[in-house]
């Protein structure tokens, strides 16, 4: 996908989150993520775009703490502020220079390239999050965008030295989309995993489904569609990988 394409996808997720935590209300409880109350699910969200737009607007080329979270904003007020922190990160995205230089943490083609694309699975993600406090109209992830979010976690994220995924002897975990054709190797060792595209290695283990089912399902917001082969090790990953 290019950066357009996830600079789109980030300004309609932004949208029908705000729309699906004002209907819920923010009081409402958020049953993916149970400690949360839609308006921490906003004030969280809403911190993380002003962060972001900070390393593009400002040029931070350092990691930067999370700015403060509006506590003393709820209800309409909250819903409210959370619309300006997407406009903001929505309009600093799209005014930057391609080549701009800041702070970023995956690999990734420019630092634009990286903000927009996990800032368009950040919100997705917690889209889905606001739609489920709703209780109702769960909007559907595209295929090749929730394929590629796959791709992120476990390329990225997953790759990096904080990843919780060990195992005392090395195993293998496949990931397979049924609807993409997207296939994944995960090893795992005492070390990070190391992930590569394609089945290069004969797995103990297979997550397979939908690129949407594992999508949410590999970000702890939905079941694992399916497994198949060693059970154990599927429980490994989901008890670990939370990020």
């Amino acid at each position: 996908m290019e950066t357009a394409e996830f600079l789109q996808t980030l300004e309609t997720e932004g949208r029908l989150l705000a729309a699906a935590a004002e209907e819920a209300g923010t009081d409402a409880k958020v049953p993916t993520c149970p400690e949360w109350h839609v308006r921490d699910l906003l004030r969280h969200t809403g911190a993380v775009h002003r962060w972001a737009a900070s390393y593009v607007a400002e040029r931070h080329t350092e990691r930067r703490p999370l700015g403060e979270v509006p506590a003393d904003l709820d209800g309409a007020e909250l819903v409210a502020w959370y619309r300006d922190s997407h406009r903001l990160l929505v309009g600093t995205l799209a005014d930057a220079a391609p080549d701009v230089e800041c702070w970023f943490f995956l690999p990734a083609p420019s630092p634009l390239a990286f903000w927009t694309r996990r800032q368009a699975h950040e919100t997705t993600v917690h889209r889905f999050d606001a739609e489920s406090a709703r209780g109702a109209g769960i909007t559907a992830v595209a295929p090749d965008f929730a394929t590629d979010g796959i791709d992120e976690l476990l390329r990225g994220f997953h790759a990096r030295s904080r990843s919780r995924v060990r195992t005392d002897e090395p195993r293998v975990l496949r990931v397979r989309t049924d609807d993409t054709d997207a296939v994944w190797t995960v090893r795992l060792s005492s070390e990070p995993p190391v992930t590569t595209r394609g089945a290069t290695a004969e797995a103990e283990c297979e997550l397979s489904g939908t690129a949407e089912q594992l999508y949410l399902a590999l970000w702890n917001r939905a079941p694992l569609p399916s497994v198949t082969g060693d059970q154990a090790l599927a429980a490994l990953w989901r008890e670990t990988s939370g990020i």
